[in-house]
């Protein structure tokens, strides 16, 4: 007789914590830094093709969907970063506690937002 019971947990039974939610965010995140610094260094390489080239792409960066592209890809490095950061603590062997990974992956998450409200704020008064 075959039971019905799951052989190990799945995500409709699962209960996520800050930790899951930052772990898969940081896959995903990599996977996004990945493709935008390929975008960068294909924007920065149209110059071999003529400034009419770099700058299509530049008003294209400047308009209203660019701004928000450019504002997600600083919350996808500030998040990458701190969580590497967060990692490197962990791979020191500090952190393993249930209080200390929700404190540490609430600091990952909302740090992430204010480090990109201040690259937003330093940089809207350079450009």
């Amino acid at each position: 007789m075959e039971s019905k019971k799951p052989l190990s947990p799945h995500i409709q039974i699962y209960r996520w914590h800050i930790s899951s939610l930052v772990s898969i965010s940081h896959r995903i995140t990599g996977i996004i830094n990945i493709i935008a610094i390929t975008l960068i260094c294909l924007w920065v390489s149209s110059l071999l093709l003529g400034e009419n080239t770099y700058e299509t792409i530049n008003l294209f960066l400047s308009s209203l969907m660019g701004k928000f592209i450019i504002l997600g890809i600083t919350w996808s490095f500030s998040f990458q970063v701190l969580s590497e950061i967060r990692h490197l603590i962990m791979d020191l062997g500090y952190g393993f506690e249930l209080k200390i990974t929700k404190i540490t992956g609430l600091l990952v998450i909302f740090g992430s937002i204010i480090l990109t409200v201040i690259f937003y704020l330093v940089g809207k008064n350079f450009i």
